[in-house]
């Protein structure tokens, strides 16, 4: 939301960890304090607010800014509060400005809270940054950890020696993102020359190179090809079920939440609207539903077409003997909706869908849900 100073992101981490390293030397492969039964991540009324000023155009504009500002406050972050156990993979999402990026920035160090508590692995993030930023990963969609210039191996090697991973752990792990991300044909690649969807699968691997706890993703697979989202979301799961890696995942594409996440955290204007399970929320907005059938014959189509409209619906032709309706389910059941069709023609068959998530999320980002979201709106039944 609004104008944000520039941060330095994957880079300004690096130097933490340099900074980790010369003060322990004796880094450990995994660190996770954490105590058991506790969360991992306890996060309370958590607040960043940006003071901004009003830029008038033109020269005379920029004289006046000089001498007269017009200030205003950005809430990016309002009061949010949520806990994470171990283990968990969490979708954090909400359009463009809502405050998901700034939260990921404070969770990692780089931003400091205007207000708030902040816990993570035991540590106070932006407090004891040299000491925290050895147990977390980080994936920033558009920028890399990589060396530019220097093949893609020789920067694993350094951030072997930086995380002080023993080499017996480096070689297990590689084994692990060569199985699964496929990464052993461009080692020897300078990033530079990578593909966007090949570069991706190395900053993946460097972030989870010494076994961190805690993995935060902030659109990992924006701008990539099927084949690569498909290689990623293997890849997590499989560190998920094999480490146990807590993930907090923030991502615009809904494939990405309903593969990875059981858990979404809803985020628009600074304020969470929603907390809890993906399919209660589904349940919670999901009114439309839409019934596909396929026709015997083209006679039934308008005896079709007439039931229907008498319960005020239209179908869509999706080819020569198929049709499909969309239908509000708070209004007209589904049960009495398909003996009405049955009725009505000869059906060869018949599927029931639901309305796609992504349906769903972009009600809740029009502002359409927000009040069934944030009361907690009755399930329908």
């Amino acid at each position: 939301m609004g104008a944000q100073p520039h941060e330095s992101g994957p880079r300004s981490l690096f130097i933490g960890l340099v900074l980790a390293k010369l003060w322990n030397p004796f880094a450990h492969a995994r660190i996770s304090i954490s105590m058991s039964g506790q969360p991992l991540i306890s996060v309370r009324d958590l607040c960043k607010y940006f003071r901004t000023f009003h830029r008038r155009e033109g020269l005379w504009g920029g004289i006046q800014n000089l001498f007269v500002r017009e200030y205003q406050t950005v809430r990016a972050v309002d009061r949010i509060s949520f806990e994470i156990e171990p283990g968990e993979m969490v979708g954090y999402i909400g359009p463009n400005g809502a405050g998901k990026s700034t939260t990921i920035k404070m969770l990692t160090g780089i931003l400091v809270p205007s207000s708030g508590v902040m816990l993570a692995n035991g540590f106070v993030p932006w407090k004891q940054r040299a000491s925290y930023v050895k147990t977390i990963g980080v994936v920033f969609g558009q920028r890399t950890q990589l060396w530019w210039d220097i093949a893609v191996v020789e920067s694993f090697k350094l951030l072997r020696r930086i995380y002080g991973v023993s080499q017996r752990d480096f070689d297990e792990r590689m084994e692990l993102f060569h199985q699964v991300l496929g990464i052993s044909d461009y080692l020897n690649t300078p990033v530079r020359k990578l593909s966007l969807g090949e570069r991706m699968r190395c900053d993946l691997a460097a972030a989870l190179l010494h076994n961190p706890p805690i993995l935060f993703l902030d659109e990992p697979t924006i701008g990539l090809d099927v084949v690569a989202k498909d290689h990623i979301r293997k890849f997590l799961h499989a560190i998920n079920q094999r480490y146990r890696t807590t993930v907090l995942l923030t991502t615009h594409d809904m494939d990405d939440i309903e593969e990875l996440c059981r858990r979404i955290m809803i985020i628009d204007h600074g304020q969470l609207l929603y907390d809890g399970p993906l399919h209660e929320l589904k349940q919670r907005l999901l009114r439309t539903k839409q019934i596909k059938f396929a026709l015997r014959g083209s006679e039934a189509a308008s005896l079709l077409g007439a039931a229907l409209s008498a319960e005020g619906l239209e179908s869509e032709k999706v080819d020569e003997m198929t049709y499909r309706v969309r239908f509000d389910r708070t209004r007209i059941s589904t049960a009495e909706l398909i003996r009405k069709i049955l009725a009505a023609g000869d059906i060869r068959d018949l599927l029931i869908e639901d309305e796609p998530i992504e349906e769903i999320i972009k009600r809740i980002y029009a502002g359409e849900a927000v009040k069934e979201v944030s009361a907690g709106a009755p399930l329908p039944s």
